[in-house]
């Protein structure tokens, strides 16, 4: 079972709590959460996005892409606490053009990209180029796997975060792993603070060339998902 250890130095937890109030000012305009308690976001947002840290730890020195970034969760608080150099993908225009905006008043142009495409055309563009690919609430495990593939070195890591994620559903994962030339070493559960919820963290190493050309074409891994 995971624990929450000291997630961050007090300077980290400056820029973080700058980050989230970025995102509350941003989201009386633009959709981007729908928590609005400051207590649940700390937890929810912040807290849930550092539970990545110790999967982090296990993966190559090198960059991770974030998909489905969001608001920039988990992105920027593991940016922020890592040092990795990151890039933060949404297919959602105003989401991404959000984060651009948080990454610049948060002073970290420098470290952090953001882009706004399909996590496909990313993967055609820079096949190979990550030591790690993150994934939050965003698709089904086998969908994120296969999203992951082309973009990992050899010896990269999926660090893929979800709520309760079904016995079916890492059986389908694992299945899709096979194909696309990873397989899992770990899953680990943690419990968040106050009840807030219980959160599994699942990792998936690249670790030879997949069966099946990747990627396939934009949208089929989410329409005609593998391993099913």
């Amino acid at each position: 079972m995971g624990s929450v250890r000291r997630l961050a130095t007090r300077e980290q937890w400056e820029t973080l709590r700058r980050h989230l109030e970025l995102v509350i000012e941003r989201n009386r305009t633009v959709n981007l959460t729908r928590i609005t308690s400051w207590d649940e976001a700390v937890c929810l947002h912040i807290v849930d996005s550092l539970l990545l840290q110790d999967a982090f730890a296990q993966a190559p020195a090198g960059a991770f892409v974030d998909v489905g970034t969001g608001a920039g969760y988990p992105g920027i608080p593991l940016a922020i606490v890592t040092d990795r150099p990151a890039t933060l993908v949404d297919s959602v225009g105003k989401k991404a053009a959000a984060v651009r905006d948080f990454v610049r008043e948060l002073g970290m142009e420098e470290q952090i990209r953001v882009e706004s495409s399909r996590i496909e055309e990313l993967a055609r563009r820079e096949r190979g180029r990550y030591a790690i690919v993150t994934a939050r609430a965003v698709a089904q495990a086998g969908v994120i796997v296969e999203y992951a593939a082309p973009l990992l070195c050899r010896g990269g890591r999926l660090v893929l975060a979800k709520a309760r994620p079904t016995d079916e559903e890492i059986r389908v994962a694992d299945r899709v792993a096979t194909l696309c030339g990873m397989h899992r070493v770990s899953r680990e559960t943690y419990e968040l603070p106050a009840n807030m919820g219980h959160r599994e963290v699942i990792s998936y190493e690249r670790v030879g060339n997949p069966r099946i050309k990747l990627p396939r074409a934009t949208g089929m891994a989410q329409h005609h998902p593998l391993g099913i």
